[in-house]
């Protein structure tokens, strides 16, 4: 048979999600929170009236509105709704994709901005952030007008780093761009900034989020807003019915008592700053704050790869980052858990540089 896959798909290596089955899972951003036995019953009963022989709804207006209105979305912006918000990223870039259409990013940041950038043959252009994770303005600004870009992806909190940018940064690209600048907010519940209330101002603006960190993970969906007459082009290459019936009235029915969610992301907060305080009391660490739902470690006395092995050893599972990139050599992100496995991940991780 003809081999027919691309050379550059050959070259890639595919996105790994580690086997988690036995350990404290601190390696993936999600919320360790289960919802109340009450709420849970009473989510079985809206299921039960599911018609899983029907498709669903393929604009999915009922859930659009409850997002909009839920989660403070302007009403004249133009909202799509994606299987996570990776399948956005895909959507984004299938509509404006060309062999000389650049996208653009930070780094370090979401490893799918890139990954998709090559499914598609786009070229791609990563801007380092300085030292400390900061955007370094006049090298984004030189880079967009060397290398043009039709798309930007920035992490608002960045991932992996944890950090919110400057706002008047932020601004000064969109104003100077005529690229489209996909803010991106995944985390957007854990910190106290939002894009959202600027899409009105900016013609070129993408506010993209997933409602996989405040709890609903296993739902895998993401949704953007952004200009009508720009979104209503991207939905074009949208798969008809890409959110299935069970999602869209579980997203409906958990926004409904959004207030546990509430709940839940204000005690990660808490906990984040618990943990945070608790690694930086310990020495040889260089603990970065964050306004997501977990923390960017560097060490600095101590091997990272050891250490993660020391830490898997002890069932306990974080992100190793030390060969993501070269900036975040000898680093680890720990996911805010439940007080009692940030507590145990302590112990775990004192143990793992005794």
């Amino acid at each position: 048979m003809k081999d027919w896959i691309r050379p550059e798909i050959k070259a890639l290596t595919a996105y790994h999600v580690p086997d988690a089955a036995g350990y404290i899972k601190l390696d993936a951003m999600e919320n360790p929170y289960h919802w109340p036995d009450d709420l849970v019953t009473q989510w079985l009963e809206v299921l039960r009236d599911a018609n899983l022989n029907r498709y669903p709804d393929p604009s999915a207006n009922k859930l659009k509105l409850k997002i909009q209105t839920c989660l403070n979305l302007p009403s004249e912006s133009e909202i799509i709704l994606g299987n996570g918000s990776d399948e956005l990223i895909q959507l984004i870039l299938m509509a404006v994709s060309g062999k000389d259409r650049v996208v653009m990013s930070v780094e370090p940041s979401f490893v799918m901005y890139k990954m998709i950038a090559s499914f598609l043959d786009m070229p791609y252009v990563g801007v380092p952030l300085n030292e400390r994770f900061e955007l370094d303005l006049d090298l984004m600004l030189a880079s967009i007008k060397q290398h043009q870009p039709a798309v930007i992806f920035i992490a608002y909190p960045n991932n992996p780093t944890g950090n919110l940018f400057s706002e008047q940064v932020l601004d000064e690209i969109l104003e100077t761009t005529d690229a489209i600048v996909v803010i991106d907010e995944a985390y957007f519940a854990f910190a106290d900034k939002s894009y959202a209330n600027k899409l009105k101002d900016y013609a070129n603006l993408i506010v993209m989020r997933t409602v996989s960190k405040m709890g609903l993970a296993g739902l895998r969906l993401g949704y953007m807003a952004g200009n009508k007459s720009l979104l209503q082009e991207m939905d074009k290459v949208r798969l008809p019915y890409n959110i299935n019936i069970l999602t869209q009235v579980s997203t409906e029915f958990a926004l409904q008592n959004k207030h546990i969610l509430d709940e839940q992301t204000e005690q990660i907060k808490r906990d984040r700053s618990e943990l945070f305080n608790a690694l930086n009391r310990i020495d040889g660490l260089d603990v970065f704050p964050s306004d997501a739902n977990f923390i960017l470690i560097r060490l600095l006395q101590h091997d990272a790869d050891a250490v993660f092995a020391a830490l898997k050893d002890q069932n306990i599972l974080i992100k190793n980052l030390s060969h993501a990139d070269v900036s975040l050599k000898n680093c680890l992100r720990v996911t805010v858990g439940k007080a009692s496995e940030n507590e145990q991940f302590l112990l775990a991780f004192k143990s793992a540089i005794a």
